[in-house]
């Protein structure tokens, strides 16, 4: 009943839970691509209605408009207006943020912070580099291991606050005065000088050379070289900023800089590429000998401490309510698909969880531990996984039965019609929730396959429901038929709980003799060797 106050409520209602599933996870995308596709089906249905006046049409598809697109959009984004209210306080995530974004944090060293405005020589900085999640220009006492270029002091971009960060301004030529001595004049950087930047912690100078980078081909290595900030000339670098002349004053926070190698004319910039190990899981510094702007090779300055200038406040940096919500989002997107497992962790790979090939260790390795093992009900995992296949098969047959002209009888008809039709939306479902993970890139877990799972499950309940009516539907008299169909139907629930019974200890916890023990009292249920509990 089209336009009834049940029809709007239930169109209202998929708009709010459309905004709830991209609210919990970004996985909620192929809900909401779900319900697109229905959409989209059926206004197509309702076009070629020639019964329908195109006016009519108008209003289903505005309806359609203001509930599933306008609605979820508005909800969703209230619901981030109330997170960074309530979430206002820095943390150990900051720098993952741009500097305008972290100033409205408290506690964060730029909140409500004046710092000099112009950056001069003796200054001591820190520089941000201005791709999402690109990180402070960063160095440390350790060496670039044998093999990966020249054997010199590692230069990375680190996401997080840290003393190795600060690096001190320096003209290219001469040692810059002590800042302590107030005699000394104060010198300004300007677009187009060339200088030095002196790791502060270490005494050792921004470097770069032609060696190749740790991970990006064709790129050249950056380092930190020099004793006490005495190198060689590969430490100069022209500073340039962004649509400014030369002889223009570099301003803090606000000046996109660009810092170009003298002796290579590469670009120093920002890969995003997460090193090994070796390079403490950082990300990637390179130069780059391609000359194309992209926010990977500019830099901003953040930190800038210079007690010969005057400090001005920051309050002109205040973003908008749509730049902090776009930046989240590209920093949520890009720190997820960087995410890397940690040591000893198991990870898993898209066709394991239909299966139920593997579970996740939640806690404890050794028998005295309280363990924890998160695994799939093998009953209902298994029975999904045939109740799909048996799907797919009544499908195809039925369309290879359709394609050579064969009659089916009525009751194969019905049967294929309920299951097909009943199920296909369910169908739809499992495969956009579950075929997406085989293209992803990023670092995969047991708990990414649940809301497919969901879908599966659905599934399963409308072939079996379907097939035991189908078989109830050949006996008589009715009562008989109500018999089998209840019976199948309670063998079924008592099964999954039965399944459940035997497999409690597994989310409750266990204690004593691992499975692979035959002493175990686990032992009898680790039916597949890839179950580690």
């Amino acid at each position: 009943r089209p336009f009834s106050a049940s029809w709007w409520f239930w169109l209202s209602l998929t708009g709010v839970n459309l905004a709830g599933a991209m609210g919990v996870k970004f996985v909620g995308l192929f809900v909401v691509l779900l319900v697109g596709l229905n959409t989209i089906y059926d206004l197509w249905d309702l076009l070629g209605n020639l019964s329908l006046s195109l006016v009519m049409f108008g209003k289903h598809l505005l309806a359609r408009v203001l509930c599933l697109i306008l609605l979820p959009l508005a909800l969703y984004t209230a619901m981030f207006a109330v997170h960074f209210t309530v979430l206002n306080k820095s943390g150990p995530g900051d720098g993952f943020f741009s500097s305008a974004f972290q100033s409205q944090l408290i506690g964060n060293n730029l909140h409500n912070v004046s710092i000099p405005e112009h950056l001069a020589y003796g200054s001591v900085v820190t520089m941000k580099n201005l791709r999402m999640a690109g990180g402070y220009l960063h160095s440390h006492w350790h060496l670039y291991p044998e093999g990966i270029g020249a054997r010199q002091q590692q230069v990375t971009a680190y996401l997080h606050k840290d003393l190795n960060n600060l690096w001190i301004v320096k003209k290219q030529d001469s040692d810059t005065a002590d800042l302590s001595d107030p005699s000394s004049p104060v010198e300004f950087v300007r677009h187009g000088d060339i200088i030095r930047l002196e790791h502060k912690e270490t005494s050792r100078n921004l470097h770069s050379h032609q060696h190749e980078a740790p991970l990006t081909r064709k790129h050249f290595q950056v380092t930190g070289y020099g004793i006490n900030g005495t190198g060689d000339s590969n430490d100069f670098w022209r500073i340039e900023v962004v649509g400014r002349k030369s002889g223009k004053l570099i301003k803090v926070l606000r000046s996109q800089v660009r810092l170009t190698h003298v002796a290579t004319g590469c670009i120093l910039g920002s890969s995003g590429k997460t090193l090994p190990k070796w390079g403490w899981e950082q990300v990637e510094v390179t130069c780059t000998p391609y000359l194309k702007e992209t926010p990977n090779s500019l830099w901003n300055f953040e930190d800038h401490i210079n007690p010969k200038l005057p400090n001005i406040s920051l309050d002109v940096l205040k973003p908008s309510f749509a730049e902090i919500l776009l930046e989240s989002h590209m920093v949520m997107i890009r720190v997820g698909y960087g995410l890397k497992p940690k040591d000893n962790e198991v990870t898993s790979k898209p066709w394991h969880w239909p299966i139920n090939y593997q579970g996740l260790r939640f806690s404890g390795v050794n028998e005295t531990d309280y363990r924890v093992y998160l695994l799939g009900n093998p009953v209902i995992w298994w029975l999904n996984l045939v109740t799909i296949g048996l799907y797919l098969l009544i499908a195809l047959s039925t369309a290879v039965t359709l394609k050579r002209g064969v009659q089916l009888t009525s009751e194969l008809k019905e049967l294929s019609r309920v299951v097909l039709c009943g199920g296909g939306q369910i169908m739809l479902g499992w495969l956009l929730h579950y075929l997406p993970f085989f293209m992803m890139g990023r670092v995969l877990y047991f708990h990414h396959y649940f809301p497919a799972m969901l879908f599966s499950s659905m599934l399963t309940g409308i072939t079996w429901d379907t097939l035991l009516k189908f078989c109830a539907g050949f006996l008589s008299p009715n009562t008989t038929a109500r018999k089998v169909y209840g019976g199948g139907f309670l063998a079924l629930v008592l099964l999954i709980m039965y399944s459940f019974y035997l497999f409690h200890p597994l989310s409750y916890g266990m204690i004593g003799p691992m499975a692979s023990d035959p002493s175990s009292p686990m032992a009898g249920l680790r039916w597949m060797d890839s179950w580690e509990f």
